[in-house]
Formats: C-alpha cells, structure tokens, sequence
C-alpha cells in the first residue's frame, strides 16, 4: 500500500525530537546546493537545531532511551525465532551511538552559539524578515562570497560535532517506529476514536494515497481522536469526508 505517513507526538521528548530529525533532513537536502543561497539556508538550519539543542538537555533524555532500549532488545536474544546475528547488529549500533554521545557536552549547543561570535551575529538578525541581508551583515556577506569548497567545509565543520547527536536521535526514532507492528483500522464515517491499552509515545496513522484524506489528530492522556478531512482545494477550507476511511495505525512507545 503507497501510503502518507502522518505524526503525533505525545510528549514533548518526541516532539522535540520529530522537530529535531526535521531539520537534519532539511541540512542534508540543502547540501547538494553550493550557492550562496544554498549556504544561507544550510547556514540557518544549523541555527535552528543549535536553538533547539540548546533549550534542554536533550543529551540525557537520548542517553535514557538509549539504555533502555539495549536493555529491552538485549533480553531478547534468549528468545525462539530471534534473528541474533540482526539483533546484534542493532545492539552494537546502540552501544556505539552511546559512547559517542556520552563524549559530548551537554551545553555543547549554547556553548557552540555563545563562544563564535560570526554565528551569534547571524542568530540575532534571524528573526528579523530579511534581516541578514549583505548590508546588515557585511562579514557574512564576505563569507558567502568566498569559494563554495570553503564555505561547505566550514558549515561541515560546524555540523561535525553535531553528528553524535543527529545519529542518535534518529537511531532512538527508528528503534521507537519499529517498536510495534502495523495495525488496520477503519474511520466509519471518517471519524476513529482509539484508547490504547498501554502508554502511547508516538501516534503513526498511515492512510493510502488515493484516499484523498489527511487525519486531523487529538490527542489526550486516554485516548485519542482522528478525523479525516478533505482537501479539495488549498484556496478554500478543508471539510470533514464523511465517509469510511481504511488506514493503518501504529502506537508506539518504548
């Protein structure tokens, strides 16, 4: 099934960590671009996971599920019709992803902001509508101007103590995603209210392209709403479809 993946966190972990695996993705993409504009947007994609990284202390939120996680799959092993050898191939990527990120600061972030003054002067225009424009910063302006080989091998440099984290991060979001299988589920009249008999971190609704539908999510301590609507034009508002709606779910948690 060709399917949309849609995402609700419920808890602020995820979110920030969905937040978080977001902007990796957007650097990763802006990297095939060697432009000025293309530096700028890779440039303020930095800023942001910095800014992000930097309002908690993510490293011992990651750290815990880390752990948690090798201790879970490592009980495991003892288990019929357990493939070892595949087990142990994401036993060893969990301990490595640990001991790189136990080498990190956790004010690596603040820190990286705080002590390069170029970077902090990009920062603090950010938020200003076109406010790092080639007047308001000439240094910058400078430093877009140099040869592209420079520029990608200082943002990669940036970005290289940043890696530790970008892995983790997508190894704990990987590790909750495959933590329980794919359910089916029907909406009848495009309406389905779910109460999971255990704690839910990460809500997954996969609804197939076709279906010309997208799941508007609500969710509470309990349970959780998904209503799906349709978007026939994006000039006018989306409606409720009123119709039975097949799509398949996960709730995940670790």
């Amino acid at each position: 099934m060709e399917a949309i993946v849609f995402e609700q966190p419920l808890n602020e972990r995820i979110r920030t960590f969905l937040r978080l695996e977001f902007l990796f993705g957007q650097y990763e993409h802006h990297r095939a671009d060697a432009s000025p504009f293309g530096a700028r947007a890779r440039l303020s994609v930095l800023l942001d996971i910095l800014t992000v990284l930097g309002r908690s202390d993510l490293k011992k939120d990651v750290l815990k599920d880390l752990h948690e996680q090798h201790a879970v799959l490592g009980r495991l092993s003892n288990r019929p019709g357990v493939d070892n050898s595949r087990l142990q191939v994401v036993l060893t990527e969990i301990v490595g992803a640990i001991a790189k990120l136990q080498q990190l600061s956790s004010q690596l972030a603040s820190m990286a902001l705080r002590d390069n003054e170029f970077l902090m002067s990009i920062h603090n225009r950010s938020s200003i509508p076109g406010g790092t424009c080639a007047f308001d910063l000439p240094a910058y302006h400078y430093w877009l101007s140099q040869a592209p080989e420079q520029v990608g091998a200082d943002l990669d440099g940036w970005f290289a103590e940043l890696v530790p984290f970008a892995q983790a991060i997508l190894l704990d979001l990987r590790l909750l995603r495959g933590s329980v299988p794919l359910t089916d589920a029907m909406a009848p009249g495009g309406t389905y209210i779910h109460a999971p008999q255990t704690a839910c971190s990460l809500i997954r609704v996969f609804v197939p392209v076709d279906a010309g539908v997208y799941p508007e999510i609500s969710a509470g301590a309990h349970r959780f709403t998904l209503r799906f609507m349709q978007l026939r034009d994006v000039n006018q508002r989306s409606g409720q479809a009123h119709r039975d709606i097949a799509f398949k779910l996960q709730c995940c948690a670790f």
